[in-house]
């Protein structure tokens, strides 16, 4: 089976690239459709932003740990089981187990420490902080190990959460 979708979004991208052969399939009153495979729609989590510092002293109790955190948005219609996908760090890896996100801004939070995972927050359960204060980048894996999304941070003066 098939479906077939406008590419309103990249009709809009050609106006910028190949102004000549939009205006010819609009004055010729031509619509663009390409088809594309049904199941094909790629799934949608992103990261939404990460707390990588922390409030106060990082005394390594798990309060402290479990402050420091990076979450996760699912933008679209459906929802998007993690089971297997990983966001790692340069030395650590953290693997989704039987994980789903809602569609539509369902979030999910990853926190360092120790905990009960829920629907909404989920736990390393590392006794060390993953997030270095200093900068550093997530990675969102795929299950089968391809790059999904990217937070990259440096250091910010008197700000510990950013937006990704």
């Amino acid at each position: 089976m098939i479906r077939y979708h406008l590419l309103d979004k990249e009709i809009a991208s050609m106006r910028r690239t190949s102004p000549g052969i939009v205006t010819a399939l609009a004055t010729t009153g031509v619509t663009l459709m390409v088809a594309v495979p049904a199941g094909a729609a790629e799934p949608t989590p992103r990261f939404l932003d990460t707390q990588y510092d922390s409030p106060g002293s990082d005394t390594r109790t798990n309060d402290s740990l479990n402050a420091e955190w990076i979450s996760l948005v699912n933008d679209g219609a459906s929802a998007v089981n993690l089971s297997g996908w990983k966001i790692v760090d340069a030395s650590r890896a953290y693997t989704f187990g039987n994980v789903t996100i809602a569609g539509r801004g369902g979030k999910v939070r990853l926190h360092t420490g120790k905990g009960t995972n829920s629907s909404t927050d989920l736990y390393w359960g590392s006794g060390n902080y993953v997030w270095n204060n200093t900068g550093d980048t997530a990675t969102l894996l795929t299950r089968t190990g391809r790059i999904h999304d990217t937070c990259t941070w440096t250091q910010r003066s008197g700000r510990a959460t950013v937006a990704c």
